[in-house]
């Protein structure tokens, strides 16, 4: 096979498998897929209201990427759930919490794309309660679809460290957006490093066997 055709088949081969993979390609959730979810967390006891919102959640789902937005107030003392070190703080008690969702993200193509310290308090609000006014930390968190976010928050593994976030934090709030505008995708990011890296590849191979005599 031409040497050339190569250098380019072999990045492009690869983008498009990074791509395949980044990209959910499996369609909104079925209605066969909503109810055996609904019935999976009625069975782990589920309030009645988060079920409704989580099933129009999944109802309106509309088969593309979403970022869940996180706004974090760390507890300062932690009521310690049952397991857990006798001096851990709240930190500790998220990062064991962490230890199953960082895996159960990243092998379906999510994963966090910013996390932040406040530096001051709320600095404007309408329409909301004082109690908002403060927050230590804030997470973006990219899903494949939701059906992904879906799988991991029916994982057992999932529930039997859930208590560890609630101990962790006084408060926190958490609502899922689909973008509009993001210009960190990393299928963006790829093609062109690929693309460039390629070309410098090609024109430094063949461009100087050309230049020989």
């Amino acid at each position: 096979m031409n040497k050339r055709l190569v250098l380019w088949l072999a990045p492009t081969f690869a983008y498009l498998l990074f791509a395949a993979w980044y990209t959910n390609l499996s369609g909104p959730l079925s209605t066969q897929e909503i109810d055996t979810l609904i019935t999976l967390m009625e069975e782990r006891g589920t309030e009645e209201s988060r079920l409704e919102s989580l099933r129009k959640f999944m109802e309106e789902d509309t088969g593309k990427q979403f970022f869940m937005i996180n706004a974090l107030d760390k507890a300062e003392n932690p009521n310690l759930p049952k397991g857990a070190a006798v001096n851990a703080t709240s930190d500790d008690l998220m990062n064991h919490y962490m230890e199953h969702m960082y895996p159960a993200l990243f092998s379906r193509a999510s994963h966090p794309i910013y996390f932040g310290t406040a530096v001051a308090d709320v600095m404007d609000s309408v329409g909301l309660n004082s109690d908002i006014d403060h927050w230590d930390q804030a997470a973006v968190f990219r899903y494949r679809s939701r059906r992904d976010m879906l799988e991991i928050a029916i994982n057992p593994a999932f529930s039997e460290r859930h208590e560890y976030k609630l101990a962790a934090l006084d408060k926190t709030l958490a609502y899922p957006t689909e973008a509009a505008l993001n210009l960190g995708d990393p299928r963006f990011f790829l093609f062109f490093v690929l693309g460039f890296a390629t070309a410098l590849l090609d024109i430094f191979i063949f461009g100087h066997r050309k230049a020989q005599p």
